[in-house]
């Protein structure tokens, strides 16, 4: 049961953004540039970083949804998205995409647990300035938005199915779309 009054039957963050519409606009446009908006990494590998960081945050909710998301974005999409959030050193993914998760594990610890060492790894490996930025932001919006979701006791769905149906409407539609009006 939600800290606060949520409404009846609108899960996670979307049922907290119904709760207080003006701060879900800001937190939405948030999401849409960093998960969908240009840029060099898929929108795959974007909500992989999501759903890494909230599973490394313990956020039932968030873990879920950013799973979902990644897999439908993502070819062997399920399984992928599992490696990675369970080992992603050995997981099926770019060694550019590695280093950028391994920058998200250090963020999710603490900003200042990034080293030089891992950015020149992540550069030595592709990755650049703004993929590099984009994986710290990520990182830590996503430590916001877990600590949101987790801070108000939102309503977390226990059935996968619930996932993959928002993961058809974000991927469609977008973040923006599940804005209050």
């Amino acid at each position: 049961m939600p800290h606060i009054a949520a409404p009846e039957g609108v899960p996670g963050i979307v049922g907290l953004m119904h709760f207080r519409p003006e701060t879900a606009a800001p937190l939405n446009a948030l999401a849409e540039v960093l998960l969908r908006g240009p840029s060099t990494l898929s929108r795959g590998e974007r909500e992989l970083i999501a759903s890494f960081v909230s599973t490394r945050n313990d956020c039932t909710f968030c873990s879920s949804a950013h799973s979902a998301f990644a897999a439908a974005q993502l070819e062997d999409g399920k399984a992928v998205t599992k490696a990675v959030c369970s080992d992603y050193k050995n997981a099926p993914v770019s060694e550019k995409l590695k280093t950028l998760l391994a920058i998200a594990e250090q963020v999710q610890r603490g900003g200042k647990n990034v080293t030089t060492a891992l950015i020149a790894s992540a550069r030595a490996a592709g990755a650049t300035d703004i993929e590099i930025h984009d994986a710290v932001l990520i990182a830590a919006a996503f430590c916001m938005y877990n600590r949101y979701v987790d801070g108000l006791a939102a309503t977390t769905p226990t059935d996968p199915a619930v996932y993959e149906g928002i993961a058809t409407m974000i991927v469609k539609d977008g973040y923006t779309s599940t804005t209050p009006r």
